[in-house]
């Protein structure tokens, strides 16, 4: 029986097919995970009592997807190639399907399955659409990475920012989560667990009055996502934000898209406090 990747595979699989396993493994077709077979029946349909360890066995387990909302060649790319060598499905959501496409291609060079599905953050009927269809097409969302790059006019000086400044940063950074986060919760909650994380500047956490406003809509997303840390905690379902104080650069020890994407899936999997901080805020 050929590998493909919703198979998992016994840790004491026969020794005529280990190989074949760990080949399974390296091209991300198989999961190794221990299995607890059913005891076998008899022809009567009792169970019978073995004096033999049981025999390793396959079965067919749930492959679920990193949902990326603002997939660009940065941070984006570089999450998605360490989500997705880590076994998941990668969704690339963005407004351009020529960059989906140059981005999929090159995972695809990896060994990771990815595909492109177009939104507009501004759009949330385009947001519901593209995440249902993502976990249609490639599985259950059991990531969401929200971190689009906010436009350049959102962050004017406070005293040039009028009230209707804020309404695209504020639907941006707000309604836009909440429209991913409502889009991605039943199916997290379905499979019984899920992470959703959140990536912000450090006008978040300190307001800049140079970005007036970034300042105040990465304040309200914040709330949002502390006020989701605290709800969904009891249902495995991780809430986090992280926190980049300064410039994403290729050069950074800790602020390159390679350290972050690192940071992010450690995130996901030790599953410690709300939020995290790439380095020390400065002084």
């Amino acid at each position: 029986m050929p590998f493909d990747l919703t198979l998992t595979f016994d840790l004491t699989l026969p020794q005529d097919r280990v190989a074949e396993g760990h080949r399974a493994m390296d091209e991300r077709r198989g999961i190794k995970t221990p299995l607890a077979p059913e005891p076998p029946r008899s022809f009567l349909g009792r169970a019978r009592k073995r004096s033999t360890p049981p025999t390793p066995y396959l079965r067919r387990t749930t492959v679920t997807t990193f949902a990326l909302i603002g997939a660009g060649p940065g941070l984006g790319l570089a999450a998605a190639r360490r989500f997705g060598a880590a076994g998941h499905r990668v969704a690339l959501v963005s407004r351009s399907a020529q960059h989906q496409d140059n981005l999929a291609a090159e995972l695809a060079r990896e060994n990771i399955h990815a595909r492109g599905f177009n939104a507009d953050v501004l759009d949330p009927a385009s947001l519901t659409a593209a995440l249902r269809e993502a976990a249609d097409t490639l599985g259950p969302v059991e990531i969401l990475q929200f971190s689009p790059v906010p436009r350049g006019d959102f962050m004017k000086p406070v005293l040039d920012t009028a009230a209707t400044d804020l309404d695209d940063p504020l639907a941006f950074s707000v309604k836009g989560p909440v429209t991913c986060v409502n889009a991605v919760l039943p199916g997290m909650r379905e499979l019984g667990r899920g992470t959703l994380l959140f990536v912000n500047g450090s006008s978040a956490v300190r307001p800049n009055p140079n970005v007036a406003g970034t300042s105040i809509a990465f304040a309200a997303e914040s709330a949002y996502a502390a006020m989701l840390h605290d709800a969904l905690a009891g249902e495995n379902i991780h809430v986090a934000q992280l926190i980049v104080p300064g410039a994403i650069r290729s050069d950074a020890e800790h602020s390159s898209p390679r350290a972050l994407a690192e940071r992010l899936y450690a995130i996901h999997t030790e599953r410690g406090g709300f939020r995290h901080y790439a380095e020390p805020m400065p002084a």
